[in-house]
């Protein structure tokens, strides 16, 4: 007999907008890598764009294979919205703070979370994995921050 699936996950705790950068971002590229190979392909598609075709391989390997060891070793499900959704989730916030301690070299903390996430056994390579896809997030954030500094300015005239 399978155990029931919890819905709990999925109560909303939170705005999309309330985030930073990297949870911001580690929330929608779970909902757009859960959504299914189109938006895989868009995944793909923005780490190559900001990051260049090599590194941004790399770091879609460690997503890929972050996402898998959720799937495969995970407590339960995560619980997602859907990517258009402005609400946060209690198991995406918790996904968004696990990467966001990753990207910031926390890794006790990082391990904390894993250990909610999956298997103890597995959250030491969990961590590692969210590490370079935090870090990534934290590129591409700093990227789109210089690239909108360098956009000149409109003066808006009146007449």
């Amino acid at each position: 007999m399978n155990a029931p699936v919890s819905f709990r996950g999925a109560a909303p705790v939170g705005h999309m907008a309330e985030l930073g950068p990297v949870e911001a971002g580690a929330i929608l590229y779970l909902r757009l890598w859960s959504d299914g190979p189109d938006s895989q392909t868009q995944v793909w598609n923005d780490f190559a764009t900001a990051l260049g075709p090599v590194h941004g391989r790399r770091v879609l390997k460690s997503f890929e294979e972050l996402c898998a060891l959720c799937a495969r070793h995970g407590r339960r499900p995560l619980m997602r919205h859907n990517v258009s959704c402005n609400c946060v989730g209690a198991d995406e916030s918790c996904f968004a703070n696990f990467i966001g301690y990753a990207s910031e070299g926390a890794r006790e903390d990082a391990m904390l979370i894993a250990i909610n996430i999956v298997r103890p056994d597995i959250a030491g390579t969990l961590v590692g994995l969210a590490e370079d896809f935090g870090f990534a997030l934290k590129r591409m954030g700093l990227k789109a921050d210089r690239l909108a500094q360098q956009q000149p300015r409109r003066h808006t005239t009146y007449h």
